[in-house]
This record gives C-alpha cells, sequence and structure tokens, in this order.
C-alpha cells in the first residue's frame, strides 16, 4: 500500500510561522502561539518568536500544562473563518484552540467527494466542534453530528449559528460514538461518507471507557456496515503516534477492500510558512469510490 501526504497550506486566519527545537509558533486570525510540538526535532528558522501566549506542558498528574500569556488575548474567544465556515477558536486547557487545521486539506478532500450529489447523507463520529461538519453542510451533505462532550456539541452549534448554517440538516448527537454507530447498524441505516477522529483514550457521556487500540476495529467494522457501494468515502485520523499508518492502512482495507474504489493510508502535514518545511501532525486511511 503506497503511503501519501495531505498537506495543509497555510490560509488567510491560520499558518504554521515556524517550527523547531520541540515548539511551533502559529497564526489564528491576529494572534500568535506557541506549543509542545514533539516532532519538530530540527532547529527553527528564527529564535526571536514574538507570541501572545505559550501552553507550558506539566505531567498529566499535574493537569496537563496551562497557557502563559504575554499579551492580550480574548479568553472567551475569537472568529476565525475557513472558506464558508465561521467557528470560535480558543485557548483551551488541552493545548490546542478548538479545531484542528491539518484537517483543511481533509475537508476540502471530503467535499471533492460529495460533488454533484443531491443531498448526500454523512456522519461525523467524534465530531468535536463541527468545523468538519459545516465544511460538509456547506456543500448541500445532511450531517449526523456525535460526539460524547455537551460542551462540545454546544460549540458546534454556536459555529453552525455563527456561519450563517443553523437551519442546515445537521443532526447534533450527544452520544457515545460506538453505541451511536452500532444502533445505526441494527436501524438498518446507510451513509454517503463517514468522518472519524477518534481519540487514544475518552469517555462516553454515561462513562463509557474508549481505548483506540481496542474499540477501533469494532467501530471500523460497524462503519462498513453503514457503508455501501454506491457510497463515497470514509475518512479516519489518529493521533496517536505510537500507532502506523499502515497498520490503519491494513484495518480499512480489510473491510473495505471489497468495494470499488481504492484505500490509502498516509500523514497529514501542516507547510511551514517561513521555510516550505513539512511538519507530521497524525496518520490516516481512507476509502473512496473512484
Amino acid at each position: 500500500m503506497d503511503l501519501i501526504t495531505l498537506t495543509g497550506e497555510p490560509w488567510a486566519d491560520y499558518g504554521l510561522i515556524d517550527s523547531g527545537h520541540g515548539r511551533k509558533l502559529e497564526r489564528y486570525g491576529n494572534y500568535r502561539f506557541i506549543r509542545p510540538e514533539p516532532q519538530a526535532m530540527w532547529a527553527p528558522a528564527s529564535d526571536d518568536w514574538d507570541a501572545h501566549g505559550e501552553f507550558l506542558p506539566a505531567p498529566d498528574d499535574e493537569g496537563g500544562g496551562r497557557w502563559h500569556f504575554t499579551k492580550p488575548t480574548p479568553r472567551e474567544g475569537w472568529p476565525l473563518t475557513w472558506n464558508e465556515v465561521r467557528f470560535t477558536a480558543q485557548t483551551t486547557p488541552f493545548r490546542h484552540l478548538g479545531f484542528f487545521p491539518d484537517m483543511a486539506p481533509v475537508w476540502d478532500w471530503m467535499r471533492g467527494r460529495i460533488d454533484g450529489m443531491d443531498t448526500p447523507e454523512c456522519m461525523n463520529l467524534f465530531g468535536y466542534t463541527g468545523v468538519g461538519t459545516l465544511a460538509l453542510a456547506a456543500k448541500g451533505a445532511r450531517m449526523t453530528h456525535v460526539d460524547a462532550s455537551k460542551k462540545s456539541v454546544a460549540e458546534g452549534k454556536a459555529n453552525a449559528e455563527l456561519s450563517g448554517m443553523a437551519d442546515k440538516p445537521v443532526r447534533w448527537m450527544i452520544d457515545d460514538c460506538g453505541k451511536f454507530t452500532a444502533r445505526e447498524v441494527r436501524r438498518g441505516k446507510r451513509y454517503d461518507g463517514i468522518i472519524l477522529d477518534p481519540p487514544k483514550f475518552g469517555r462516553g457521556p454515561t462513562g463509557e471507557r474508549w481505548v483506540l487500540e481496542t474499540g477501533l476495529p469494532g467501530l471500523i467494522e460497524d462503519c462498513r456496515a453503514l457503508i455501501d457501494a454506491e457510497s463515497r468515502f470514509l475518512f479516519l485520523t489518529v493521533y496517536a503516534v505510537r500507532m502506523s499508518a499502515l497498520a490503519i492502512g491494513e484495518l480499512v482495507r480489510q473491510h473495505f477492500g471489497d468495494l470499488p474504489g481504492k484505500v490509502e493510508c498516509g500523514e497529514l502535514a501542516v507547510r511551514e510558512e517561513s521555510r516550505g518545511l513539512m511538519l507530521p501532525t497524525a496518520i490516516f486511511a481512507r476509502w473512496s469510490r473512484n
């Protein structure tokens, strides 16, 4: 199986300015932040980084880290735009800023798969704050957005309002993704496209325990039951760095290899603005109909 790279390019409201020595400097609209990045093993282009804040990591038993701000930063967040989608960026306790900018080429790719369809039915599992959901809804997809976090689903709805998409056909579901998908299989549902971005560890709304290595095979099997030969895509991203792109690629190929189309796997990366260097961020596997 060939390995490919999907590279996120800078856009007006986001860019990877510089990286190196285990950190990265990014711009989010008018604000700049420094975050830890273990895979940035090289030297940065500049030693003089001017940022509004930096996330300082700490052991999990000490809370996992905290933000240190050197310039005024809106704690309630500020709006950003990607194509038709407007959403709120915010410095979260989990070191990220309320969305994953390396997913931009994935949003473009999925939109291309459903281009020309009349109201495709798509699902976003572990959908977080809904930027991917709204990227597809903007192109006419009827969406099912599933996340175990009530806060994340509320933020997704707020982003829909901010984007002027509150009237789009989106089911906002607060649920355990594994249990919800299994119920959809029993209901005989089908989807034209599924995107899933499972965490390494997680908890469902009623305490369900999610572990990536043990939960992912069954979840992919259920996703296959919701996809047929007329469907268009499945896209799986994994941010657990100890797992191989080939491993998840073979898992997807085992379940989707009987369908027309192709299975591919590889890495997501973001291109650095200063040097064009590519910073790897995650691995992925995908199936798409030709």
